[in-house]
């Protein structure tokens, strides 16, 4: 059963439990057209060695303690999970901490193409093929930033 309410100079209408509204004279229109979608950012697959970097601080890496020192840093191919809505495939994945040939601690790392740096990020890169280590705003966290073969990896730490 259909009820037609006039409220005013809006007419709204009740239909199984269902309202709509619309403005006199306004009849149904062909819905907007949505703006395109910028394509994935291609992400750099497999194990990526990104160099040495140094830790002036202990951080917390994946729940544990990652002591201050220098570690040789890798992407693994292993992808972080959950997915989370909207992410590109392929670029959050682990990083892993290496000192004398053993794996010291993981965390994940965000992978942002140079092509989308200033969507993403606001402040200045390190040069290329070096790395930063930061304490961000409020001291919070800790972020360390490499800049690599046209790609950036930001890895976040708990401070």
């Amino acid at each position: 059963m259909k009820q037609v309410v006039l409220v005013g100079a809006l007419i709204v209408g009740l239909s199984a439990g269902v309202a709509y509204a619309q403005a006199p004279g306004q009849g149904h229109t062909a819905p907007k057209a949505q703006p395109a979608n910028a394509p994935s950012p291609a992400a750099p697959s497999g194990e990526i060695a990104l160099g040495s970097v140094h830790l002036p601080k202990s951080v917390k890496a994946d729940g544990k303690t990652l002591s201050a020192g220098t570690y040789t840093v890798r992407v693994t191919a292993q992808a972080a999970a959950p997915d989370a809505k909207g992410q590109s495939q392929g670029l959050e994945r682990w990083m892993e901490f290496v000192q004398g040939g053993q794996v010291k601690g993981r965390e994940v790392v965000t992978i942002i193409p140079q092509s989308e740096l200033s969507h993403v990020q606001k402040d200045t890169p390190p040069a290329q093929n070096s790395s930063k280590f930061e304490a961000l705003k409020g001291g919070d966290y800790f972020r360390l930033w490499i800049n690599r073969a046209g790609n950036h990896y930001l890895v976040h730490f708990p401070a």
